[in-house]
């Protein structure tokens, strides 16, 4: 069983002396797919004005001009602590044992729109890049649809738990041949069942967290039930969707 996640928008900036041309990124048949979108990236951040627009940044992010312009020669750390948002919080990385961290590079993976398919130990630099965002000359969703089925072929016989957002899902879908669950995160109140936006990101890396710090790394979807029920969450699979049901009071706190 694999988990797939997504990037954050939110990254710590930092890391150790080793640049994205001296690591090796899992998945190695993307990295032409990989070089051709960060070629489009510098090509944009050589124009301050034109990528302001086009990365939609407010006057407050204008720094992240000169950093996107930086990546070939920024220090890189684990994908891991690299992202830093809501989910990435929630997961807790920073107290991971090095058994827990093994976890973590066998069974977690990442999708990003400059790198596509990776581990959650793999080494990146900071960057400034959403799935939505329209690079000139190139399409994100054609590229990576063409090339992330490489990745996708050596994972063939695990099922992956999809917990993406949708404009992540959409730029490199799973293939059918592949066994893969999404997960909903949803509150069930009075029988009614309502999908949440807040406790969303949240609720994912709580499960994400149990998940690596299992004493037994969870192989079926009963042993997941398990592990998201230790943290207080409800588990239901229909068909290819997990829901991860909560109550509309989590910790005390009305969502």
């Amino acid at each position: 069983m694999l988990i797939l996640l997504p990037p954050s928008e939110t990254k710590r900036i930092g890391g150790q002396n080793l640049t994205i041309s001296q690591v090796h990124l899992s998945y190695g048949q993307l990295d032409p797919a990989r070089d051709q979108v960060l070629t489009a990236l510098l090509e944009l951040c050589s124009d301050a004005n034109e990528a302001a627009k086009v990365l939609k940044l407010s006057p407050k992010q204008l720094e992240d001009i000169s950093r996107n312009f930086e990546l070939p020669k920024a220090p890189t750390m684990p994908a891991y602590l690299r992202y830093a948002g809501t989910l990435y919080k929630a997961i807790g990385v920073e107290s991971f044992t090095e058994h827990e961290v093994e976890r973590m590079r066998s069974k977690v993976l990442m999708q990003s729109a400059l790198f596509g398919l990776i581990s959650a130990t793999d080494r990146i630099p900071w960057y400034r890049l959403s799935a939505d965002t329209k690079l000139p000359g190139i399409d994100l969703k054609a590229i990576w649809r063409e090339n992330q089925p490489m990745a996708w072929g050596r994972l063939v016989d695990l099922p992956i738990i999809d917990m993406r957002s949708k404009s992540y899902a959409d730029l490199a879908p799973v293939p059918e041949t592949i066994d893969s669950y999404w997960v909903e995160v949803v509150s069930e109140v009075d029988g009614e069942r309502r999908a949440l936006n807040h406790f969303n990101k949240t609720a994912k890396g709580e499960l994400v967290a149990s998940f690596v710090r299992a004493k037994r790394t969870p192989e079926s979807l009963a042993q997941l039930k398990k592990v998201a029920e230790s943290v207080g969450l409800g588990m239901e699979v229909e068909g290819n969707v997990i829901y991860l049901v909560t109550s509309e009071v989590v910790r005390g706190k009305l969502f």
